[in-house]
């Protein structure tokens, strides 16, 4: 990848500054950076972007009631950021703690998971009566670290102490990046906050991709900064309205490109890199873009294939199977009580419209016991794993 010249730049993004305690930490400037260069390599990655993101929202419209199908993609995107992290719960581990199945991994990973879950779609529905700003930072923060690892510190609270990045066992004066001091925080997301909602004439992906690199940079809470910060991309393209449903998530990307994402942010803050920086991200956005639309295709498909299997094979319980099909894209796990709940039949009907399901191979019975069994929808959880 060819490199832009910053070489005589270097403090365009702030500089190191000695604290008393012998240490240096790092003072960033303000958004925008100055005499940003937005032309070539640039100028056609956010083109990339731009039409991948077009490709994307076609692609999702084409999905009939596509707001069932957007419940699978937080999931996805819970796990991928959650995973990034260092958290080892899978997207089977939460759906089988969703379907109230035991799983094989600690219970504290899959929490961690459920919280960015409800975060996320927390986050999304508030933006509605609230803009993105330090206190809905703070709300969504308190939701994401309640009761997880990190959850002891100061869940929806910006930081008071100093924190730092490095490998285990790293200090301060070892680390790879010391973020600002405490005191210097609220000023800074309160800069952040500005920037984001001033006029500006720079394209929106840009303002999002500066954004992002500026909130992991200041790193203003003293756990979960990484995941509210790509929890802050999904808002900010959703306060935007850049799609017309949330299924852009970057996490997956990311995690494919995880050395060079951190490598590319601390080029930002050493040779105050922005330019490369934001290749980087609208390349990470074009690619979970288009990621994104194969899947909406896959997720028609699948739909389309199975419907035909029902209709073909069922007879006069089509209609009634085809319904419990539909609820199965927004939650891919079943009970027969709520099947039978949801489609308004005795019991021994929706057990019958299972079983029928489950011998078609689109339905699996997950807990192996003869009560309270539970079948889930594998196919269409097979469809977003990990790619």
């Amino acid at each position: 990848m060819a490199q832009v010249d910053n070489s005589d730049r270097s403090q365009r993004a702030g500089r190191y500054v000695k604290q008393m305690s012998g240490y240096k930490a790092f003072i960033p400037e303000h958004l925008p950076p100055a005499d940003l260069d937005l032309t070539g390599r640039i100028t056609a990655a956010l083109s990339q972007a731009d039409l991948a993101l077009g490709r994307l929202d076609g692609a999702v419209e084409t999905l009939p009631h596509p707001e069932l199908f957007t419940a699978m993609y937080v999931r996805r995107e819970a796990v991928l950021s959650s995973q990034i992290e260092g958290t080892q719960a899978s997207l089977d581990d939460l759906v089988a703690a969703e379907a109230r199945l035991r799983g094989d991994r600690p219970m504290g990973d899959v929490n961690e998971v459920i919280n960015y879950t409800a975060a996320l779609t927390f986050g999304v529905a508030r933006l509605s009566a609230l803009p993105i700003s330090s206190r809905l930072l703070r709300e969504i923060h308190e939701i994401l670290m309640n009761g997880v690892r990190g959850g002891h510190a100061t869940p929806g609270a910006f930081r008071t102490t100093q924190n730092w990045i490095g490998k285990t066992g790293a200090t301060l004066s070892t680390a790879i990046f010391v973020p600002p001091p405490p005191d210097v925080v609220p000023e800074q997301i309160g800069a952040l906050e500005k920037f984001l909602h001033q006029p500006s004439d720079l394209p929106l992906l840009v303002q999002v991709g500066l954004a992002h690199a500026q909130f992991e940079t200041i790193h203003p809470f003293v756990d979960g900064n990484g995941r509210l910060g790509r929890l802050l991309i999904t808002f900010l393209l959703c306060e935007r309205q850049v799609l017309s449903k949330p299924v852009l998530y970057v996490s997956l990307v990311l995690k494919r490109r995880r050395d060079e994402y951190y490598r590319r942010l601390q080029a930002v803050r050493d040779q105050g890199e922005w330019e490369n920086w934001l290749v980087f991200f609208l390349e990470c956005v074009s690619e979970a873009a288009l990621d994104a639309a194969r899947l909406a295709k896959r997720i028609l498909s699948l739909r389309e294939a199975h419907r035909d299997a029902v209709v073909n094979e069922l007879g006069a319980r089509a209609g009634k199977a085809i319904r419990l099909l539909e609820r199965l894209y927004r939650d891919p796990y079943i009970e027969v009580n709520d099947a039978a709940s949801m489609l308004g039949v005795s019991y021994a009907n929706a057990n019958t419209i299972i079983f029928a399901l489950e011998g078609m191979g689109i339905l699996r019975e997950a807990t192996g016991q003869q009560r309270n069994r539970i079948f889930v929808y594998e196919d269409y959880i097979a469809l977003f794993r990990d790619l």
